[in-house]
């Protein structure tokens, strides 16, 4: 199993950036084949201190393995998910990759 964990942080002067990120990763990345898990949403707030809450959005994929997450980095719909949705509404981006 790989596990591939992104954290958005959206642009503040466009206040559907979040829901248009949303949006678009459902709609050019969740049927990109090697995904075995998808799940996108908007941070949830928390009033533990340890929580990161500086973040919007937060996407996590689970692969098979890291070739097929190398594979999703290259697909045709992620990049044009990267071109046409996250570079107009993300201002930051962090990643996490784990086995």
């Amino acid at each position: 199993m790989f596990s591939h964990i992104v954290i958005f942080w959206t642009d503040p002067a466009n206040p559907q950036a979040a829901d248009e990120l949303i949006a678009g990763a459902d709609h050019y990345l969740k049927s990109i084949p090697g995904v075995l898990h998808f799940h996108v949403g908007k941070m949830a707030p928390s009033h533990r201190p340890a929580v990161e809450q500086s973040y919007q959005v937060a996407l996590n994929l689970a692969f098979p393995d890291k070739q097929m997450q190398d594979d999703y980095q290259v697909h045709p719909r992620h990049v044009e998910f990267v071109e046409k949705v996250f570079k107009r509404v993300c201002r930051k981006v962090v990643v996490y990759d784990f086995e």
